[in-house]
């Protein structure tokens, strides 16, 4: 049975995806950290800002994302999720599709305001 924190953090998790797609760099801007460290598939560390930027500027543009596995591990005030997503989109103009790993970490910063401080993803080839 979900507890209220993990049903909090799978409601997150979908605003996440929502505001990716829309790319609605105000409701990303709620849920992301200002500390935030992101490492994406190909090795880079990016910041909230990095994130931001690329979708006001339409250097990324996700056109699906289906998560097709989750998992949620609670710990004190922070939560990891770790998901397998298809997604379906470009970056810099060019095919950005596959499916993923992602790991989020997940920072009740106060009064349940939640922000995501640490992600990594990386490609599933197989």
């Amino acid at each position: 049975m979900e507890n209220i924190r993990e049903i909090q953090i799978r409601n997150l998790e979908e605003l996440l995806c929502k505001a990716m797609l829309e790319s609605d760099t105000v409701a990303l801007d709620k849920l992301l950290s200002s500390h935030l460290i992101f490492t994406n598939h190909l090795g880079q560390v990016l910041g909230k800002k990095d994130d931001l930027d690329a979708h006001k500027s339409g250097l990324l543009h996700i056109s699906n994302i289906s998560v097709d596995e989750q998992q949620i591990k609670l710990q004190m005030d922070t939560a990891v999720v770790v998901a397998k997503v298809t997604i379906c989109g470009n970056y810099d103009g060019h095919p950005a599709n596959g499916t993923f790993r992602f790991t989020r970490v997940w920072q009740n910063i106060k009064d349940n305001h939640w922000e995501v401080i640490a992600a990594h993803s990386s490609v599933i080839t197989a």
